[in-house]
């Protein structure tokens, strides 16, 4: 190109701007718009392709919001002008010019002023006082930590990399430079010991900055119905004065668009992989496994590059519905709460200083013979440089065996927090919620992850977040929690170490040195009834667009149908459905999968605007499988797709972690080199085979999560409705 495309700076505002605004918000009938109100504060900071200014501002933000001991978000936790922080909260510096944001959601218009003053007083206090030589290590230290890890488990390390270096080579800065930290990371050990370095940083980006702009953004019911009719309006405006020529060049383009989509492409154009060029086999990680007074311990050596991760893995004991139903909230307070002697303030400054977070996770998966039944495990999850392995073991110990329930108000907070963070999550999960609904009757595992992590689950703490108003049932909740805590640590427990060759035995050592001296435990596996029942639901929420999705009974994952039904997802999604529900029906995605651990074929839409049409294309889908001879390409596309997704590349120690999971519900080497055997033998006639067999229309479960105006019109037939 002869010409540079460059962004230009923003226009700086010479003082602070107030913009007040409204988002469509669908309400269930009675319920108020009171407490629905999104208060943010945002100030511009510097060009993102300096890194040192970037490093900075990251640990500036860091030690004002990492955690609930930090200024700023402790003011937001706790100042009871909201229900949460806002998911907006910290530092965007993706795009050319850095953005330092803070605020809170669930809060209403008349708090605004007041937030604003208490934010900037929070500010004030930080840059003329500062903050401990503790806290800044702490922050420095997790900048530390997250150069170090070698990424990889979402997608591949040397990718991750690259999407990190786009936004500056496109705003012309020096991508490699981006990468080199270590010379920054150095020089801001030593600026971080120099006297004011916060206070300066705070004074002069955020209390001295003029560029700042407070946004307001109210809840307004009717809003969404004025942007229809607005936009029906404008269509019809625009109709009438069109001409006959005008209106059948639409027409015309409109059936030429239509035949374009039908078009096959050439796609021996491009450039490709055959099954010819996959391995017949790629080998798992290997760990040691040793018993000590602890227990069982697994360890993986892996390249980890300093770190250390930790995991105390509890067999899941069995449980009554109740504690079930609190099993996502005591997950997601691992590292939230006070342990021991110790306040939830003192934990949070702790776990910054010495780890990279502490977590925990419940997994709970079919038999590979048998989907009805079940094996849960509880795992709490840690890493560290490796020269806090011992600080990360101790860590663990305090928080798993001495968790604290009786901070209530804090307690309170978390249960505000999590609403808040599921319901920002039903619009950005909606297809993954919507198959959760739709296969919540294939398994008992299936029918407790709706209950307690899906729609049904978010409706549960919506209910809990407001009972907690009565203080008795806040009181309730902290026993409770502390009941379920004792009967989940009476499960069997292990521990798994990944690692460099010279730290995991040592890791181990930290570890056994913590919980040797407890006795063991041999609590059996939970036990769930078995279920298989077909489901049909309707969820209505505050969204403007549709999730669809559908669910076959089919088969667990050792069958020899599982592998030929997860070629058949992707076959169905590559030579069908992403045409028709994506470029012809408008949806931002579809597909489908085999989803082997629930013994459940299941389709999907995302952000869509249609729902009965979007059905029909589900069951359009078998048809054309069925209908027409298939050409090889098409097949070995779908084959390599799933082998592609077997071989997905990940971090060294994600790689163990996934290694010992498999193994631990029986997904071993040969599980691993059967199912693949099975995928690089099937044929197009097995897809149509499986399909016959299993893809049966009385057979089908549905769930949608729409809206009410979308639904009202809908004609789907007996639906149970649900509004979340």
């Amino acid at each position: 190109l002869d010409r540079t495309i460059s962004v230009a700076d923003e226009k700086r505002y010479g003082a602070p701007l107030n913009v007040e605004t409204a988002y469509p918000a669908d309400l269930e009938p009675g319920e108020s718009e009171d407490n629905k109100t999104h208060i943010v504060l945002a100030w511009l900071l510097g060009h993102s392709t300096d890194l040192e200014n970037q490093l900075k501002a990251d640990l500036m933000t860091d030690v004002l919001l990492d955690n609930s001991a930090a200024p700023l978000r402790k003011l937001l936790e706790t100042c009871g002008l909201g229900s949460s922080p806002s998911p907006l909260c910290g530092l965007e510096d993706s795009n050319k010019e850095m953005a330092f944001m803070c605020g809170l959601e669930g809060s209403s218009p008349r708090h605004a002023a007041e937030l604003e003053q208490r934010i900037l007083e929070v500010l004030q206090e930080v840059a003329e006082n500062g903050v401990s030589q503790a806290r800044l290590e702490a922050a420095l230290h997790q900048l530390e930590l997250s150069q170090r890890e070698i990424g990889g488990d979402h997608y591949p390390y040397g990718l991750q990399l690259m999407m990190g270096a786009i936004s500056t080579a496109m705003h012309r800065g020096d991508p490699i430079a981006l990468l080199n930290l270590d010379p920054v990371l150095d020089k801001m050990r030593k600026e971080i010991k120099q006297p004011r370095f916060i206070q300066n940083l705070v004074q002069e980006w955020l209390l001295d900055n003029p560029h700042r702009v407070r946004l307001v953004m109210k809840p307004n019911a009717g809003l969404e119905q004025v942007r229809e009719a607005y936009t029906q309006a404008k269509l019809a405006q625009l109709k009438q004065t069109m001409s006959e020529a005008e209106k059948r060049q639409i027409i015309e383009q409109a059936q030429a668009l239509d035949a374009r989509q039908q078009q096959e492409e050439d796609e021996a154009l491009l450039p490709k992989v055959g099954l010819e060029d996959v391995p017949a086999a790629i080998p798992m990680p290997t760990g040691e496994a040793l018993d000590l007074p602890s227990g069982k311990h697994t360890r993986y050596a892996q390249g980890t590059n300093g770190l250390v991760y930790q995991q105390v893995i509890y067999d899941l004991p069995q449980l009554s519905p109740e504690q079930l139903q609190l099993l996502p909230l005591y997950t997601r307070f691992v590292g939230e709460l006070g342990a021991g002697d110790q306040d939830y303030l003192q934990i949070q400054e702790r776990l910054t200083e010495v780890t990279g977070g502490i977590y925990g996770y419940s997994v709970l998966r079919g038999a590979i013979d048998n989907e009805q039944s079940v094996k849960g495990i509880l795992a709490f999850a840690g890493k560290a440089l490796k020269r806090n392995s011992d600080a990360l073991a101790e860590l663990m110990y305090r928080i798993i065996e001495q968790p604290r329930y009786d901070e209530l108000d804090h307690l309170r907070e978390l249960v505000a927090q999590q609403r808040a963070q599921l319901d920002q999550s039903i619009t950005g999960q909606g297809h993954a919620l919507a198959m959760m609904a739709a296969s919540s009757g294939m398994n008992p595992a299936a029918r407790l992850s709706h209950q307690v992590s899906g729609l049904a689950g978010i409706r549960a703490i919506k209910d809990l977040d407001h009972h907690l108003n009565d203080h008795r049932n806040l009181c309730k909740l902290g026993d409770d929690l502390t009941a379920l805590s004792a009967c989940m640590r009476s499960g069997n427990r292990q521990f798994l170490v990944v690692a460099e060759q010279d730290t995991t035995a040592a890791a181990s050592t930290h570890l056994d040195s913590c919980w040797g001296k407890l006795p063991a435990n041999h609590n059996g596996n939970i036990n769930l009834d078995a279920i298989r029942q077909p489901v049909r639901q309707a969820w209505l929420t505050s969204t403007q667009v549709n999730f669809c999705a559908k669910a076959y009974p089919t088969v667990p994952s050792d069958h020899p149908d599982s592998p030929v039904l997860s070629v058949l997802g992707g076959f169905l999604r590559n030579g069908y459905l992403h045409r028709a529900i994506r470029e012809q029906g408008g949806a931002y995605g579809g597909g489908a999968s085999q989803e082997s651990n629930i013994a459940a074929f299941r389709f999907y839409s995302y952000r869509d605007p249609r729902l009965a049409e979007t059905l029909a294309d589900f069951d359009r889908s078998v048809e054309w499988l069925l209908g027409k001879d298939h050409g090889y390409q098409v097949l070995e596309e779908a084959i390599l797709g799933v082998i592609g997704a077997l071989d997905k590349p990940s971090s060294p120690a994600g790689e163990a972690k996934q290694a010992f999971q498999n193994r631990l519900f029986g997904r071993d080497d040969a599980f691993q080199a059967r199912f693949r055997e099975r995928v690089l033998a099937t044929t197009t006639d097995d897809l149509k085979r499986v399909a016959q067999t299993y893809l049966i229309p009385e057979q089908a479960s549905m769930a949608v999560i729409t809206h009410k105006p979308a639904w009202e019109t809908a004609s789907l037939g007996e639906f149970e409705l649900f509004h979340v």
